[in-house]
């Protein structure tokens, strides 16, 4: 099914998250299509990455007369925003954030008429080293923001069979790229390596994509999605080891070679955290991060390049726009690193 409409070409179209990192390549991508672009935003949330051509909606997704007003008239829905912390001081937070919020969107989106939605869900919701046959259960999921991910997406799907919600599911890997304001987890990486501050590695692994990439799977999961189906945007699986060192290469640094047991981390793990919860910053290592990369985090996004005609460049392209941005931001320069 191809997405096509009045107005400006393609008809409105509400995007979340879009003042974070894919959010804004969703955002970007969608007014690149023709689509007249609306995004909800929080009134904390930063503006770097919204365009002034975008119509800005102030409102919280967990707040359903804000969520009704943005999406009147709309057409469409990509629901990107998410609460996407590995650490919080109460984590049923982000369970509450990502479960909650996703309820009432989709919710009013039914009662608003939404033609199609494309919503947001992560790998995270899917066996390491498997495809969309495999989800994960609740039971199974690791730290508070994969449980997230897994009710909410479940959520989705109750409602595309109960309601006839009128929604394709995309699974997006590990984004990266420019634009990484806040910066995520990944991004945070990217900067620490650069600067010279990871002088260590555990034996884990990714799937890297680049943020536009992901961004243009959304678009592609808009107008040629089966509704109910869920896709993996996905990019190349890529050891932590090698990641680093392609970092390193960019910036003229020597890469780190000594390889640590996981098991010696967590004492530092637990320091952060322990500091974390006296400072209320998110630290860099965190108990759940460590449990997750026992697992190698590699997926097969075959079904999406075969349903959606999918495309991803080489990772690789992703990191050095990462690190061009970074720089040019000022993460990177003398007083950062």
């Amino acid at each position: 099914m191809m997405v096509d409409g009045e107005n400006s070409g393609r008809g409105v179209i509400l995007i979340t998250g879009a003042s974070g990192f894919l959010g804004a390549a969703i955002a970007h991508c969608a007014r690149a299509a023709g689509y007249a672009v609306r995004v909800m935003v929080r009134p904390s949330s930063p503006r770097t990455n919204i365009h002034n051509n975008d119509e800005v909606m102030i409102g919280d997704m967990r707040e359903r007369a804000s969520v009704a007003t943005a999406l009147h008239n709309v057409r469409y829905l990509i629901h990107a925003a998410a609460d996407y912390r590995l650490w919080a001081p109460v984590p049923d937070d982000i369970v509450r954030n990502n479960v909650e919020g996703t309820r009432i969107l989709m919710e009013e989106a039914l009662r608003a008429g939404v033609e199609r939605i494309v919503y947001t869900s992560s790998v995270a919701t899917i066996a390491p080293g498997a495809d969309e046959k495999r989800p994960l259960s609740a039971e199974e999921a690791v730290g508070a923001y994969k449980k997230s991910k897994v009710l909410a997406e479940r959520l989705v799907e109750d409602l595309v069979g109960s309601a006839a919600l009128p929604a394709v599911i995309v699974n997006p890997s590990t984004p990266i790229g420019p634009r990484d304001v806040r910066p995520t987890p990944t991004g945070r990486i990217i900067v620490e390596a650069a600067c010279g501050r990871m002088p260590a590695f555990v034996d884990t692994g990714l799937n890297l994509v680049h943020v536009d990439d992901a961004a243009a799977g959304h678009l592609a999961a808009l107008a040629r999605g089966r509704i109910g189906e869920r896709y993996i945007l996905g990019g190349e699986n890529v050891h932590l080891r090698d990641m680093l060192a392609d970092i390193a290469r960019l910036v003229e640094r020597t890469p780190p070679r000594v390889r640590l047991p996981i098991a010696a981390v967590y004492p530092f793990a637990w320091g952060a955290e322990a500091v974390a919860r006296w400072s209320g910053r998110e630290p860099f290592a965190t108990l759940d991060g460590l449990r997750m990369a026992r697992t190698h985090m590699f997926y097969d996004d075959a079904k999406a390049r075969h349903e959606l005609g999918y495309t991803s460049r080489p990772y690789r392209e992703g990191i050095a726009d990462a690190i061009m941005w970074f720089r040019k931001a000022g993460y990177l320069g003398r007083r950062t690193c």
